[in-house]
């Protein structure tokens, strides 16, 4: 379970005060620093299976983006901050990113044409408060990357099993399509990776 420390803080106070643990990861949920779960071998070895295919295929169709190591994304609504698993950035729109330089956040859909989470025990951050604000501020593509099956049954079926979802912006809502086992990812960002479901579960052991 994430462990939250509960003071309200803006977002240039988080920013000013971010605690000084390289063993631990933080974010700002709503004015709250919030302590995230320290990951499972098995979830890392998901976020860099997935970071060394899409890198292949940002090489291969030599587009302008890159995969940063820590960026904080900040909803332009609301005091928070997310450090995606996956995050891909749009690098010529950076300019136009005022937190950029100073704070190495992005607000802006035009940055991001891609963000990926990889679930853990905080699950329903994934799917409910990331999924909305993501949808808010207009991100073209989100992926819930569910390898142990941790979501709620409304998301990954009954019995719960493995799931990536794929959520797509339409008219200013996500469009969710939902791969198991040997479905190809079906990306609007990359749309001819050739993935399945199974090879990104595969990358992260499940006893």
């Amino acid at each position: 379970m994430t462990q939250a420390l509960r003071k309200l803080v803006t977002f240039d106070e988080f920013v000013a005060q971010y605690p000084d643990n390289p063993q631990r990861r933080y974010e700002l949920h709503d004015g709250v620093i919030v302590e995230m779960a320290q990951p499972t071998g098995d979830h890392e070895e998901v976020v860099g299976f997935v970071v060394r295919k899409l890198s292949v295929e940002l090489d291969r169709l030599n587009l302008p983006y890159l995969i940063p190591k820590t960026v904080f994304v900040k909803p332009l609504e609301n005091e928070s901050a997310y450090s995606p698993d996956v995050l891909i950035l749009n690098q010529p729109n950076l300019g136009n990113e005022l937190l950029w330089k100073k704070a190495s956040t992005v607000s802006l859909a035009a940055s991001i044409p891609l963000v990926v989470e990889v679930v853990s025990t905080n699950w329903r951050d994934d799917y409910h408060k990331k999924y909305a604000d993501y949808e808010e501020m207009g991100i073209l593509e989100y992926w819930i990357v569910d390898y142990a099956a941790l979501g709620g049954r409304e998301f990954i079926g009954k019995p719960k099993q493995p799931t990536i979802l794929v959520c797509c912006l339409e008219e200013g809502e996500y469009l969710i399509k939902k791969f198991r086992g040997n479905d190809r990812i079906q990306s609007p960002t990359f749309p001819e990776l050739n993935l399945t479901a199974e090879q990104i579960f595969r990358a992260g052991v499940v006893s």
